[in-house]
């Protein structure tokens, strides 16, 4: 059986060390997460995670969700239990304003904590995951009414949230969208039609599911720009906050799928069944994508959590498993063979993942820094420079993480040889749970597009220049440092890299938009590439501190710079690659007609 432990310290040394949170200590709810409480905080989501969530992993896989006569859904054995304990614990609500019963800690102690829960129980942690984000929505755009009705008990875990989007003739492409809206005389509307691949749309870990519906009002143009989103409940909620009768939502069936086994993805029905408008007509998209954005980075979070527990799983079995000796002499003479960690390919592996988790692990905490500035800062201009780049780097973490993190997982699977095809050891199950998050939530092809198509020309550029700015400073700062001098002298390269492949898309894309669509999954890489080597030089710039003030983990910091040393030596050197594959442009990708296919 797999095992997991919570990299808490990990996440103390970047949040205290690599960005000094301490810092941010003027918005509002920071001064509140002193150092004693986050890490109490982190310690008991690693508790829980690890003897909790942990062991229920495998029975979720193996036993799923049942659909009973009536279209009611039970979830696998324990996972009830479980819930009740994120209820109790005031899991979902941790960066919820206390207005509406949350606890209005950083947005980062959030993704921490769902980091913990994805890598101990990827499918229990999309309920509560999947909450939060329809917790976001209401939060940005609902009225007040809406949010004084929903909201305190969404955030208490009592009812739970879900987003539906797709139908099953529309995915990414929402302005086919059929569902249908008929406004009422006293404002609701009755909404009709079908959703598939609904995550957590039916289940009986709570009372009541709020699901947020994309439908078109009657006489809406047609379109994108035609589409509104409701507040559809599954029971209906009385004026006094009470549950009345079942609304018009019924589950048709579960889908039966790869992955994720625990987690139930619905076929959702809605006849007639009772809505309210969230914001203005027409206006849904808008409103629905501020859910999707939180949704995105949280799917992240899940390629890195399904990264980070295969590792460990990986690097345990490398240090067991007796194969051969190594090539440059016996190292373990007292065993009959060396464990296979000795043999430099294996370490290669490992190394690319860990480099790969740590990074990541900085790159998600240092948007939730930019996520909780835009949202709780009094300064319109640190507001709007971190929403720019919380933009930016949406598709970049959903797109890269999820893409990586899935590659890791099957990584750490051949770590294991035949034994990691068996169901008995885990890995494969982490491989199936991991290859979802490179599709939902906007296909990861699709992250790429948006990033190259929409966010580089957004606003005349400001997001793209003011990250290229923020990186030029950095590395012009830190090449007086010895310390630092290798590790961001190769920054430098692969930025130019990012800076020119940049340039050639404005240059080449706008008369021939197939360049950009040829090149733009390679553009979302090396972009990740560049964004996690920043990272890596920041995490060494603190662990060289840690080093040079003879810290007592000085040997954990070590590793660190030897890990960085790798990550910037053996895996960032890949930007000229990609640079290299966007400036051949489109013509062989879109030569071949498509009957030759």
């Amino acid at each position: 059986m797999p095992s997991y432990r919570a990299p808490v310290d990990d996440a103390l040394f970047l949040l205290n060390d690599v960005f000094h949170i301490e810092r941010y200590g003027n918005l509002p709810g920071f001064a509140e997460a002193t150092p004693d409480l986050i890490e109490a905080v982190l310690r008991e989501a690693a508790r829980l995670s690890e003897d909790v969530l942990t062991p229920l992993n495998r029975i979720g896989d193996t036993q799923g969700c049942t659909r009973l006569a009536d279209g009611s859904v039970t979830t696998p054995t324990g996972f009830r239990d479980a819930f009740k304990q994120i209820v109790d614990g005031g899991w979902i609500g941790i960066s919820v304003p206390e207005a509406f019963g949350g606890q209005g800690l950083p947005s980062a102690l959030t993704e921490t904590i769902n980091e913990y829960f994805c890598s101990a129980n990827m499918a229990f942690a999309m309920y509560p995951g999947l909450t939060q984000g329809a917790i976001a929505a209401l939060l940005a755009h609902a009225s007040q009414p809406l949010k004084d009705r929903y909201l305190p008990k969404m955030v208490t875990g009592e009812w739970t949230g879900t987003m539906n989007l797709t139908e099953p003739h529309c995915g990414t492409d929402l302005g086919l969208l059929r569902s249908k809206a008929v406004k009422q005389d006293d404002g609701s509307y009755r909404i009709s039609g079908t959703k598939i691949f609904i995550s957590a749309g039916e289940h009986d870990l709570s009372e009541n599911i709020i699901h947020l519906v994309l439908a078109r009002i009657e006489g809406a143009p047609e379109g994108t720009k035609g589409i509104s989103l409701f507040v559809v409940p599954k029971i209906s909620v009385n004026d006094d906050g009470s549950l009345g009768a079942p609304n018009g939502v019924t589950c048709g069936s579960l889908e039966e799928k790869m992955g994720i086994h625990g987690n139930a993805t619905c076929v959702m029905n809605y006849d007639g069944a009772v809505g309210w408008l969230i914001g203005a007509e027409n206006h849904g998209l808008s409103a629905m994508f501020t859910m999707m954005n939180e949704a995105r980075l949280g799917v992240g979070v899940q390629g890195l959590a399904m990264s980070e527990v295969a590792y460990q799983n990986a690097v345990t079995y490398a240090k067991d498993r007796l194969q051969g000796r190594a090539i440059s002499g016996v190292k373990y003479p007292d065993k009959p063979a060396d464990p296979i960690i000795v043999h430099p390919d294996v370490r290669r592996t490992l190394m690319t993942i860990r480099a790969f988790n740590e990074a990541a692990r900085a790159l998600v905490m240092w948007a939730s820094l930019k996520s909780d500035v835009a949202h709780r800062s009094g300064d319109d201009k640190q507001r709007q420079a971190a929403d720019d780049a919380l933009g930016l780097m949406t598709p970049v973490i959903k797109g890269v993480l999820t893409d990586l993190g899935f590659a890791n997982t099957v990584s750490a699977q051949q770590m294991f040889g035949g034994h990691g095809y068996i169901a008995e050891n885990g890995m494969e199950q982490f491989v199936r749970d991991a290859r979802i998050a490179m599709i939902y939530e906007g296909a990861n092809g699709i992250q790429a597009l948006d990033l190259v198509g929409r966010k580089l020309g957004k606003d005349g550029g400001r997001a793209l220049m003011e990250f290229l700015g923020e990186l030029g400073a950095y590395i012009k700062d830190k090449n007086a440092d010895d310390t630092m001098k290798p590790l961001v002298t190769p920054l430098g390269v692969a930025a130019g890299h990012l800076q020119q492949a940049s340039m050639w898309f404005m240059q080449n894309a706008l008369a021939k938009p197939d360049n950009a669509g040829a090149g733009a999954t390679d553009y979302m890489h090396l972009f990740g590439l560049v964004a996690l080597g920043y990272m890596w030089c920041r995490i060494a710039e603190a662990a060289a501190g840690k080093v040079a003030a003879g810290d007592g983990q000085v040997e954990r910091y070590r590793a660190k710079l030897t890990t960085a040393r790798f990550f910037i030596e053996r895996m960032l050197p890949e930007t000229a690659t990609r640079l290299a594959r966007i400036e051949t442009g489109a013509a062989s990708t879109m030569e071949l007609p498509d009957e030759a296919f």
